[in-house]
């Protein structure tokens, strides 16, 4: 997608809008008209990469109903916190395993990296990312968390009220995100018990 902008900035003045899709590209492509050879091989390199664009969107779409499909299949109620599509069920699911082997919120959070480690010096008290965690896993925690901070709901409360209490956004996204590993963690725990 970003050789397709490229291109398309040089062949056609103030190139194409950010939200670029394969039909809009196929759509402004249809109308240029190349006038030299240079042109023309730009033109064809574009709509080269549009097939492209069109073939990996096509895999990505059939990738994600064979996920969902799946899914249907694992009894789990992880897809019911808001925010949780089938691919970051999935994610949960396959880099957690059996929640057993953590013994608490506090050993799952440290696995996926909502556990912040400590790094205050002298009387200013910070934390920063653990880098030993799971990277994937966090990921998808990210993911989850964004969702309700863009929706009214529990969770753009939580993170009002920690931006109210003076935390940066990054310290109230971190603390969303160890809510949300608190829930999925209880969850997955409950799903066992079944």
């Amino acid at each position: 997608m970003c050789r397709l902008h490229a291109l398309l900035a040089a062949i056609r003045p103030g190139g194409a809008r950010r939200q670029l899709t394969a039909a809009k590209a196929s759509a402004m492509l249809t109308g240029i008209r190349p006038a030299t050879a240079v042109e023309r091989g730009r033109k064809a390199q574009a709509q080269e990469l549009v097939g492209d664009i069109r073939r990996l969107d096509a895999q990505l779409k059939a990738s994600k109903r064979t996920i969902a499909e799946a899914l249907v299949l694992v009894p789990t109620s992880i897809g019911e916190l808001s925010g949780v599509g089938p691919i970051a069920a999935a994610i949960i699911l396959a880099h957690t395993g059996d929640v057993r082997r953590f013994g608490s919120e506090d050993d799952f959070a440290s696995y996926n990296g909502t556990a912040p480690i400590d790094a205050s010096s002298g009387p200013k008290k910070r934390h920063r990312l653990n880098p030993r965690d799971n990277r994937q896993l966090n990921h998808a925690m990210h993911i989850i968390a964004v969702s309700p901070i863009s929706h009214a709901g529990p969770g753009r409360d939580y993170y009002e009220r920690k931006l109210a209490e003076g935390k940066s956004t990054k310290e109230a996204m971190r603390a969303l995100k160890r809510q949300i590993s608190n829930a999925v963690y209880r969850l997955l725990v409950i799903d066992t018990t079944r």
